[in-house]
């Protein structure tokens, strides 16, 4: 997966209340980190805009980790604009999933760390709404 286009995903939701939060930058050098991508790296584009660009060919599992790192970052300032919530909608439904994964991604998802054993069965419910081919 480009997790450069991933980034660029999650630094739009997050800038589409006007702002970047600490928590929320705090929240992208993570995932940046877990991906490969250092801070110095990212920090030039959290100021830049970015186009809306789903990655094409990824796998169930990469999807389902976009999405539930875009819900997380949604939630990690525990306010949710109507702009977000369009957004990660938008970007579920272009990933493939039935836009209704959203009711059930809001609902489960933690802004903190889950447990493996919680994300995983998040993981197998969210699976149900993928359009399949």
């Amino acid at each position: 997966m480009s997790y450069l286009a991933g980034m660029k995903l999650l630094i739009n939701l997050a800038k589409a209340d006007g702002q970047i939060a600490d928590r929320e930058k705090n929240f992208l050098i993570n995932i940046g980190r877990a991906n490969g991508i250092f801070p110095d790296e990212l920090y030039p584009l959290l100021t830049q805009n970015h186009e809306n660009i789903v990655p094409e060919n990824l796998s169930d599992d990469e999807k389902f980790e976009l999405l539930f790192s875009l819900i997380q970052l949604m939630k990690l300032d525990e306010r949710m604009y109507r702009e977000e919530i369009a957004f990660c909608g938008e970007v579920a439904t272009r990933l493939g999933y039935d836009r209704n994964v959203m009711f059930e991604l809001l609902a489960r998802v933690k802004p903190s760390t889950m447990a493996a054993a919680d994300k995983l069965a998040l993981k197998q419910i969210t699976n149900d709404y993928l359009q399949k081919d």
